[in-house]
C-alpha cells in the first residue's frame, strides 16, 4: 500500500525557497569569480530580507517601526536603496549600496528600529547583470 505523503507548509515552502534562491546567488558569484563585475571599489552592496513577524498584525508591525524611528530613519544617511520589494509570504526585501564605514550604521539601524517587528537576514550582494549580459554574446 503507498504510504501518503504530507506537502510541506507554506512557510516551510517559502524557506526552502529563499534559500535555494541565496544558495543560487553565491554559486554564481562564486562560479564568475574571475570576472569581475562592474562595481565601485568604494561601495558594498547587501540585501536584507525583513522576515514578517507573523505573531503581530501588519498594524502592530507598523506601530511598533513608528515607535523605533525605523520609518524615519532607515536607511541611515549615505546609504542607497537600491531595490525594495515586498515578497509575499516572506516580508520585505532591501538592497543597499553604501561605502562600508557605513556597516555598522547599516547594522546599529536594524538592531533598534527593525527587530520586534522583522526578524532579519543580511547578504553581501553584488551586480551580475553585466557579466550575464556580455556571457550571452
Amino acid at each position: 500500500m503507498p504510504q501518503e505523503t504530507s506537502r510541506p507548509s507554506r512557510r516551510e515552502f517559502f524557506r526552502k525557497s529563499t534559500a535555494v534562491v541565496a544558495t543560487a546567488m553565491v554559486a554564481g558569484a562564486m562560479a564568475d569569480a574571475q570576472t569581475p563585475a562592474a562595481s565601485n571599489a568604494d561601495t558594498m552592496m547587501m540585501t536584507i530580507f525583513l522576515r514578517h513577524d507573523e505573531t503581530k498584525t501588519l498594524d502592530e508591525i507598523n506601530a511598533h517601526l513608528d515607535k523605533t524611528g525605523f520609518h524615519k530613519d532607515f536607511p541611515p544617511k549615505g546609504v542607497e536603496v537600491v531595490s525594495w520589494y515586498v515578497m509575499m509570504g516572506i516580508g520585505q526585501v532591501v538592497t543597499l549600496r553604501f561605502p562600508p564605514a557605513k556597516l555598522r550604521d547599516v547594522n546599529l539601524l536594524i538592531e533598534h528600529g527593525a527587530w520586534g517587528g522583522f526578524k532579519t537576514e543580511f547578504y553581501p550582494t553584488y551586480d551580475y547583470k553585466s557579466v550575464w549580459e556580455a556571457s550571452r554574446k
